[in-house]
C-alpha cells in the first residue's frame, strides 16, 4: 500500500525492552559508625566516677557510722524544719513581689518603672548577707515604725524590737533578695509570650487584669517555670545564711553541733550535703510535673513521666527476650 503525498515515513525502531536482571541483590547490613573517641571518654570517666566512689566508701575520714548516727537525730531534723519553712515563706512571697515588680516595670506610668527598675538595681547588686545583717540591727536605726500622714501624726505604731523575730528576719530578708530577681524572670517570661496575644485578648475587649491572668501569665509560666526553680534551688542554698541572724536552720545546727563536737565536723557537713541534695532534687522533680502540666496545648505529645518511661522500658524488654526466646 502506497504511502500518501507529503506523509513522513517514520523509520524509528521499537523501543528495546530492557532485560531482567540476571542476577539479584543481596541485601546487606548497615555497620554503624565506630566512634573509638566516645568510648575511650566514656571510660575514661566510669573510671573516675568508680575512683570517687571507692574514696567515698573506704576513706575512714568521713566517718559514715557517725553520719547514721546524725543523719535523723532530732536536732538535725528541727533545723531541716526551719529550712523549709523559710524556703516555703520566702519563695511564695519572693514570686508575689516579682510579679507585682514585673508587671510594674511593664506598666505605663513611668513612676512604676523607675521604682521597679530602682529596687531591682539595688537589691542585685547588694549581697544578701548584708541584707541581712542589716535587717537584723534595724532595731538600731528605727526604735519603732508608725503608719500616718508624712511629716505629720502617726495613726498606728508598731514595736518593732517584738515584731522583728529571727524568724521575720530571715523571710523578710530572703523575700526582698528573691523578689529582684524573680522581677526579672516574669518579666522575661511576660515577654516570651506572642504579641498576638496581647493583640487578640484586647480586641476582644477584655479587662486587663483579665487577660494578664487568664491569657498571658499562663502562657508566660512556661517560660517562667524553669528559670523560676533555678532561682528557688538557691533559695534552698541561700537559707543557710540565716545562721548569722541567731536562726538555727539546717546548716546553722550543724555548725552548733560541729562546734560542740569537734570529731564529728566532716559527718555533719556531709548530713548537710543529703539534705541539701534531696531539697534540691525533690524540687527539680517538681519542676518536671509543671512544665509538664503547662506544656498542655503547646506541644503535640507530652514527655512522658518517670513511671512512664520505666514502663515502657520495662516493656520493651519483655519483647525482646521474647523475640530471642522464639528465636
Amino acid at each position: 500500500m502506497s504511502e500518501p503525498p507529503g506523509a513522513a515515513v517514520s523509520t524509528a525502531e521499537p523501543p528495546v525492552q530492557a532485560d531482567a536482571p540476571s542476577e539479584t541483590l543481596t541485601a546487606q547490613r548497615v555497620q554503624p559508625l565506630r566512634r573509638p573517641g566516645r568510648w575511650i571518654v566514656t571510660a575514661v570517666v566510669l573510671v573516675l566516677v568508680a575512683q570517687i566512689l571507692h574514696g567515698l566508701v573506704t576513706n575512714p575520714f568521713y566517718q559514715w557510722d557517725r553520719f547514721r548516727y546524725w543523719f535523723l537525730r532530732p536536732t538535725v531534723l528541727d533545723g531541716l524544719l526551719v529550712t523549709l519553712e523559710v524556703t516555703a515563706l520566702s519563695a511564695v512571697l519572693g514570686l508575689l513581689g516579682g510579679i507585682l515588680l514585673a508587671v510594674a516595670r511593664l506598666s505605663g506610668s513611668a513612676v512604676l518603672r523607675a521604682v521597679s527598675w530602682t529596687y531591682t538595681w539595688l537589691f542585685r547588686s547588694v549581697p544578701l548577707i548584708v541584707v541581712l545583717i542589716f535587717l537584723y540591727n534595724f532595731s538600731a536605726l528605727y526604735k519603732t515604725l508608725s503608719l500616718g500622714v508624712p511629716f505629720g501624726p502617726a495613726f498606728v505604731t508598731f514595736d518593732e524590737s517584738r515584731l522583728a523575730t529571727d524568724m521575720t528576719i530571715a523571710v523578710i530578708g530572703l523575700s526582698l533578695n528573691e523578689a529582684a530577681y524573680a522581677a526579672e524572670v516574669v518579666r522575661g517570661g511576660i515577654l516570651s509570650v506572642d504579641q498576638g496575644q496581647h493583640e487578640a485578648a484586647a480586641a476582644l475587649g477584655l479587662p486587663k487584669g483579665y487577660q494578664f491572668r487568664r491569657i498571658v501569665f499562663p502562657q508566660a509560666l512556661r517560660s517562667i517555670t524553669p528559670n523560676y526553680v533555678n532561682q528557688l534551688i538557691g533559695l534552698v542554698k541561700s537559707t543557710s545564711l540565716v545562721f548569722y541572724v541567731s536562726l538555727l536552720d539546717l546548716f546553722g545546727t550543724v555548725q552548733s553541733m560541729g562546734s560542740t563536737y569537734p570529731g564529728d565536723v566532716v559527718p555533719l557537713l556531709m548530713v548537710a550535703t543529703v539534705w541539701y541534695l534531696i531539697l534540691t532534687s525533690a524540687v527539680s522533680g517538681a519542676q518536671f510535673y509543671v512544665e509538664r502540666y503547662y506544656a498542655r496545648g503547646a506541644t503535640r505529645t507530652l514527655p512522658p513521666t518517670p513511671l512512664q518511661k520505666a514502663r515502657a522500658g520495662l516493656a520493651g524488654l519483655r519483647a525482646r527476650l521474647r523475640k530471642e526466646a522464639a528465636v
